[in-house]
């Protein structure tokens, strides 16, 4: 046989040598959960190993995770009932301490890179990712709410704008909102292609913030879609979308695919609380060995396309090559 496609996989190094695909610690975005107050860390049941953390512990947590090559962060803020109105109001105050953190975790931690939520729902009595009158979710007057709270960010130190509320139209109207404010340098990471997804729950449980009534499947994708990916893609990207992302990942991978070949954008993936909760399950149980699956989920999220993958395996992940 003049083909053995054996000899390139004879042992170790040479199998480096040809790999076609590997995550570095520099795709990963680690997100992260804030409290307010202060000296608190409380684990989220649902995802072990990860932390609901004051900004005091927050800081250090990002410290270390720098030390160890993770320098990109997403920043999900629980906020307390007292705060949360119809309008989701105090996302956008001074005062608010997610805001406040922002601020000092760029000032401290300079090397970090902060990418921020902007979305409703952690802040909405609703629960919902727009306003809600008679039960419909309101597309554009929701928008308002997200430019607001998007310069918010920006001027908080966000380097990353991340909108996940899947409204039609919001990323011009931020672009817009962040170009007249001066933040013209400011990117924004679209949730370009996020569904409708079961794989959610863990991370309602971590920010309380699943809606009172009802779903989001009239803003969220239907599962059964990928061709509607395209075009809520180009959308964005006629809207000024600096990089695309879709979630989840794992059930997505087609999807991420997709993107990949057919857009110009870096792609990002959000391997999601669930997914993460899958592996972690399986792992206690002694089912599955839970660092060759996480190692080899993420390789799948970055051999399908994605430049870029959120996930909470991030300090994990730069752990097992230390």
């Amino acid at each position: 046989m003049l083909r053995r496609p054996r000899r390139n996989r004879k042992n170790q190094v040479i199998r480096e040598l040809v790999e076609e695909n590997k995550v570095q610690t520099s795709d990963l975005i680690f997100p992260l959960f804030l409290l307010e107050g202060a000296n608190k860390e409380i684990e989220v049941s649902s995802m072990p190993g990860i932390y609901r953390r004051t900004i005091d512990l927050l800081l250090k947590e990002i410290e270390s995770c720098l030390k160890i090559g993770i320098k990109s962060f997403c920043i999900f803020p629980a906020i307390d009932e007292q705060h949360k109105d119809k309008y989701a109001t105090y996302s956008y105050q001074p005062d608010n301490f997610y805001l406040k953190a922002l601020s000092r975790i760029k000032k401290e931690l300079t090397e970090a890179v902060l990418m921020t939520d902007v979305a409703m729902d952690p802040y909405s009595s609703d629960g919902h990712d727009g306003i809600v009158e008679n039960g419909e979710i309101i597309n554009d007057a929701t928008l308002e709410v997200l430019s607001k709270m998007s310069v918010a960010q920006a001027e908080a130190g966000a380097d990353i704008i991340g909108p996940s509320d899947m409204m039609d139209g919001r990323i011009g109207f931020i672009r817009n909102a962040l170009d007249e404010a001066g933040f013209t340098n400011t990117s924004i990471l679209s949730y370009a292609a996020k569904y409708a997804s079961s794989f959610y729950g863990p991370f309602r449980d971590a920010l309380d913030s699943a809606p009172k009534s009802g779903d989001k499947k009239t803003y969220q994708m239907n599962p059964a879609n990928a061709k509607e990916a395209l075009l809520e893609a180009q959308l964005d990207i006629e809207q000024g979308a600096d990089i695309l992302m879709v979630k989840p990942a794992l059930p997505y991978l087609d999807v991420i695919k997709l993107l990949n070949e057919n857009t110009q954008l870096p792609i990002a993936a959000y391997n999601v609380s669930g997914e993460y909760a899958m592996i972690k399950a399986a792992a206690f149980k002694g089912w599955l060995d839970g660092t060759l699956s996480m190692k080899e989920c993420l390789l799948s999220i970055k051999r399908a396309g994605a430049k870029i993958i959120l996930t909470y395996f991030a300090k994990e992940y730069a752990q097992s090559f230390q």
